[in-house]
């Protein structure tokens, strides 16, 4: 996968012969999302959606402040939130990728909300070295094991993938090779397979509070890097 201008001309003359398509150039901004050119690939930034999203919130001018619960808690909920929409360097980055093969990581944190002890899942797919999808989202029900948990995650990520495969076989890119998704709950492992440890779990990242080393440790992996907005 890389930006030959001969092999993107050849995939569009492909594409029109049987879709209806108009070539509008570079990507700027869209749903959301502003691709930005960079050394040897483009990066991916929401610094303009999280800015407008903390405008409307009323949240531009707000710091996190000391609270008696942030002196008993490292880390508060409120301080998560406003590191997430705060932090608009951190941006997913697209580079050339020497394989096509897809992967994907799927996590949950068992009963992980104090108040009404649903789950949160994640997952994160990657096409070669490149993470093209991801999601984080608290479950509607409450699991009764943290196997059941998984099981729903690894579900919803196999949705996910298989979607990404069809695509690329309707567009004639798929390689032909099999995905790989892979968990870290043994139980979860006894109705699927490709089990990962949970240090090399990177979803953990998606479904609850981490370490600061562990969070970047694993937002390095996700090829979450630093660039500064565009004026």
């Amino acid at each position: 996968m890389d930006s030959d201008a001969s092999l993107v001309n050849s995939l569009l003359t492909r594409l029109a012969t049987a879709f209806k398509i108009r070539d509008l150039g570079k990507p700027g901004f869209f749903l959301g999302i502003e691709t930005i050119e960079a050394e040897g690939g483009m990066v991916l930034s929401q610094w303009h959606y999280m800015t407008d999203l903390l405008s409307r919130a009323g949240m531009v001018d707000c710091k996190p402040l000391a609270t008696p619960a942030a002196v008993t808690k490292a880390v508060t909920p409120f301080d998560e939130l406003f590191d997430i929409l705060t932090q608009y360097r951190r941006i997913v980055e697209i580079t050339p990728s020497p394989t096509t093969t897809i992967h994907a990581y799927s996590d949950s944190d068992w009963a992980g909300c104090p108040t009404d002890r649903k789950s949160t899942r994640g997952y994160a797919v990657f096409l070669g070295d490149n993470l093209i999808s991801w999601q984080s989202r608290k479950q509607r029900t409450v699991a009764r094991s943290s196997t059941e948990v998984e099981y729903k995650a690894l579900a919803d990520v196999a949705a996910d993938v298989t979607w990404v495969v069809s695509l690329l076989r309707e567009l004639g890119l798929h390689n032909g090779k099999p995905s790989s998704i892979w968990c870290d709950n043994l139980g979860a492992t006894d109705f699927a397979v490709n089990f990962v440890s949970t240090k090399d779990q990177l979803v953990d990242v998606f479904t609850k509070p981490l370490p600061g080393p562990r969070f970047s440790t694993l937002r390095t992996k996700l090829n979450v890097v630093a660039h500064l907005p565009c004026a």
